[in-house]
């Protein structure tokens, strides 16, 4: 495994932003983009020179969250001149927000809590323009707080009226559950599984496809897509799930790739929840009383 990959925490910020973004194109995930299966007119080495480009200023203490993300956004376009990380910008910045906020006893969710509750209508200005600015694809109108309007809002409660449609926005509403909770999970699962870290995380993606339509297809494709696909991704964990090893795994994971490029379907919410989830648990490193303890055990994915 890349050296980069095998970091400590004590690493700076940026660095390991950095890795958690390698991680997403070593691992393999079906429909997204990968070393081993570029896609959507985009490679691995534009995601990674898109993150070598935002990683300054996700990871900037002089910056406050809103400011990170369009910082990070301008830097992204002008170095690759098209959106490959608005997703794992918005979600990873609270995050290193949070863990650059710590306070005695803290735990991950504690902090990310108070940096959530603290966005401001400065924070959604900057978010907005981060937003027109990466033009994601299948992004309508809303008939409340536009982003192409100015926000009267703050960011939170922008995110709290996108929520319903919107997984990403869903997390800042709901302090990440589904990162910190099944997210976390599925990668442990994955690893003590498979005992490989780049097969927990496609482990962990293809939870996240199969539990909930992928916002970035549905916006896209409709939520008849968006629900085929999910079906699509029960099918695969199910047939991975009579497999001894990771070669007889690979097959499914590849029949699943083929058949969701060849639609055009591409689980970008999915993924970059795995690339937020990845990097939430290099930031706990330990604190495992993060992870819901009813839930051990009792997860649907692989």
């Amino acid at each position: 495994m890349n050296a980069l990959l095998q970091m400590p925490v004590a690493q700076p910020m940026s660095d390991l932003f950095l890795a958690a973004c390698e991680m997403d194109v070593v691992a393999f995930k079906p429909g997204n983009v990968s070393w081993e299966s570029p896609g959507h007119g985009m490679t691995a080495e534009d995601f990674l020179i898109s993150a070598k480009a935002a990683a300054p200023h996700v990871a900037d203490p002089d910056l406050e969250i809103g400011e990170r993300i369009y910082r990070a956004v301008e830097a992204t376009q002008e170095a690759v001149g098209c959106n490959t990380n608005l997703g794992i910008v918005l979600l990873a910045v609270p995050l290193i927000h949070a863990a650059q906020h710590s306070m005695p006893g803290d735990i991950l969710a504690h902090r990310l809590q108070r940096s959530l509750a603290a966005l401001t209508r400065d924070d959604a200005e900057w978010v907005y323009r981060a937003i027109r600015l990466a033009a994601p694809g299948g992004l309508g109108e809303s008939p409340r707080h536009d982003v192409r309007e100015t926000p009267v809002v703050t960011l939170l409660e922008a995110m709290r009226e996108a929520a319903a449609r919107d997984r990403i926005a869903y997390q800042y509403t709901h302090c990440y559950a589904d990162i910190l909770g099944p997210g976390l999970i599925s990668l442990h699962q994955g690893r003590m599984h498979w005992g490989s870290e780049t097969a927990a995380v496609t482990t962990a993606y293809l939870g996240f496809l199969a539990s909930f339509s992928d916002s970035h297809i549905w916006r896209k494709h409709g939520s008849s897509a968006a629900g085929a696909v999910r079906t699509m991704a029960f099918d695969c964990i199910a047939r991975m799930g009579q497999c001894a090893d990771w070669t007889c795994a690979k097959t499914h994971l590849t029949g699943l790739d083929t058949t969701l490029k060849s639609t055009g379907f591409n689980p970008g919410t999915s993924a970059d929840l795995t690339v937020a989830a990845w990097l939430a648990d290099q930031l706990l490193h330990g604190e495992a009383t993060c992870i819901p303890n009813h839930t051990q055990g009792d997860s649907q994915f692989v």
